[in-house]
């Protein structure tokens, strides 16, 4: 087993470099980490590129012989524990992590689906990981974002999907207007969240619609406000069963 030592190998360089969002877009890959994450980038049958083990993890057996035993017939290199840190942005990691070949871009707009999700110039990891799983959670196949939206494959983003980015197509618009332009010619309804209105997504037949979620500061840009059927709040189930808004930036959008 060759276990690389140096900072300086031609990998590790790689891995570091795939922290960028231009490296990222210019090589087609992107990090993923940790035993869940390789697991569903498995089970989806994701284009898994190398897989990176950190030596100490097979001597502390971190990793169980069965996960060892999946990830065999994957290309796997080996790295001192001291390289593993330098390579995550993990406070406790697992010891493992993997580049991942992107998706071929699928980049037309699958109308078959009653309801779109736009993002336009979000900007924090965390709600952007956050709304892939819940479009994960209702078996939605696609979202739409802007160019200026934060890269859905940021390390940090792909954390926090927990195996969504697998299962969403991400379809990134370089002229979100004209975007939704040819959403409306399909007779698709804009709508865009507030807290401006009384009226609620669940006010509205969700078919043929699509919901525009806008930055976390500014909110939906004015141009596209001017293009927009109806304002809408999303809700969110309290335990107490009572319906509220979220507080959140989702909805502080005009």
């Amino acid at each position: 087993m060759q276990i690389i030592t140096s900072k300086d190998n031609e990998k590790v360089k790689h891995i570091k470099k795939l922290k960028d969002k231009k490296y990222r877009d210019e090589k087609g890959q992107f990090i993923i980490e940790g035993i869940k994450m390789l697991e569903e980038a498995i089970k989806e049958n994701a284009d898994i590129d190398t897989i990176i083990i950190c030596e100490e993890c097979i001597k502390k057996e971190t990793l169980s012989s069965k996960f060892l035993y999946e990830i065999a017939n994957q290309e796997c290199i080996y790295v001192t524990e001291m390289i593993f840190k330098t390579l995550t942005d993990v406070i406790n990691p697992q010891g493992i992590l993997a580049i991942v070949n992107k998706p071929k871009k699928v980049n037309e707009i699958n109308y078959n689906e009653d309801f779109i999700l736009i993002l336009d110039n979000l900007q924090d990891p965390g709600n952007m990981g956050t709304i892939l799983r819940t479009v994960d959670s209702v078996n939605l196949k696609q979202i739409i974002v802007s160019k200026n939206t934060t890269d859905a494959y940021s390390p940090k983003v792909v954390r926090s999907t927990m195996g969504a980015i697998f299962r969403v197509n991400i379809i990134e618009s370089d002229d979100l207007l004209k975007t939704i332009d040819d959403i409306k010619k399909q007779k698709y309804k804009v709508l865009v969240t507030s807290l401006n209105t009384d009226k609620n997504l669940y006010d509205v037949q969700l078919k043929k619609v699509a919901v525009v979620i806008g930055n976390e500061s500014n909110g939906v840009s004015k141009e596209i406000l001017k293009k927009v059927d109806t304002h809408i709040k999303i809700p969110m189930l309290r335990k107490n069963r009572k319906s509220k808004c979220i507080s959140s930036s989702f909805n502080n959008n005009v």
